[in-house]
């Protein structure tokens, strides 16, 4: 569909008139993260997955603006096309942050909340992230440069794998980081740079998705794979902080849960989205 002068490429699964769940993906990745999830859901709910602009298959005009807010307001335009007014939302990787900002804009939209492998907490942020917290403290140019050299197809091979058991790894297949790879021009390289520089003004926002959870307390359902250079257990764990009664279950996975435990993740999501079906209402 167009947006605006998007041209945004989207998933769509399940009954036109069923209840939503809003899948906003991560990096490097695109919707492509959500290709057997959303099936396995379908015969219930509506599961909508765009690709944000400068990923997948969505292309943007030059002057889209490539930060947290942009993806948030191209969320709210998405939405808005499809005439969707209530929804659960998935929150991953980026994708929790960009989808935080807009549940903040619109809380009485936000149905449920499944969090899977989403940092918001500064404190707990895992070993990976030594080179960003450096170009935090200290960003320069040569840093931010520094940080440019992992996007490579290697270093999205890197992001996929991302510490999990050998075992496990062999399960994540290549196709992940060739096909993203692939789509990867100078421009989106580019883009992808000032996304990842960008994350620095985001650590400021951790305390208002924080005081969202507590002042909202939507249903929440957390599935984390703690094997996760970026964010372990403890990231997972934090939201607990903030949300004391929503369901936390620690599988044996990492930070791409859905190419290792899909089943796991589909069972719990299909109960706890039953459980709050109701509150779901109509899309």
């Amino acid at each position: 569909m167009d947006l605006a002068g998007v041209d945004c490429f989207y998933r769509d699964a399940g009954p036109p008139d069923a209840p939503v769940v809003l899948l906003p993906h991560g990096y490097p990745c695109s919707s492509y993260e959500f290709r057997d999830f959303m099936p396995a859901l379908a015969d219930r709910w509506r599961l909508l997955a765009p690709d944000f602009p400068g990923s997948g298959y969505t292309r943007a005009p030059a002057d889209f603006p490539h930060d947290f807010d942009g993806y948030r307001a191209f969320l709210e335009r998405f939405l808005d096309a499809l005439e969707i007014e209530r929804f659960a939302i998935y929150l991953h990787d980026f994708g929790s942050q960009i989808g935080l900002r807009l549940a903040m804009r619109h809380p009485r939209r936000i149905a449920a909340l499944i969090v899977q492998n989403g940092d918001i907490y500064e404190d707990a942020l895992g070993p990976k992230y030594q080179a960003l917290q450096a170009y935090f403290r200290d960003p320069t140019p040569e840093r931010k440069a520094k940080l440019g050299e992992a996007i490579t197809e290697e270093g999205f091979r890197d992001e996929f794998l991302n510490d999990v058991r050998d075992d496990l790894a062999e399960r994540i297949p290549p196709d992940l980081w060739k096909l993203h790879w692939s789509l990867m021009t100078p421009e989106r390289k580019r883009i992808a740079l000032e996304v990842i520089a960008g994350l620095k003004e985001n650590l400021a926002w951790f305390p208002r998705y924080q005081a969202y959870l507590r002042e909202h307390a939507p249903p929440t359902l957390i599935v984390w794979g703690p094997q996760d250079g970026y964010m372990p257990e403890a990231a997972a764990r934090a939201y607990l902080r903030d949300l004391p009664a929503a369901e936390l279950h620690l599988l044996d996975g990492g930070h791409w849960l859905l190419e290792t435990c899909l089943d796991e993740v589909v069972g719990l999501t299909r109960e706890f989205l039953g459980r709050v079906h109701a509150g779901l209402g109509k899309g």
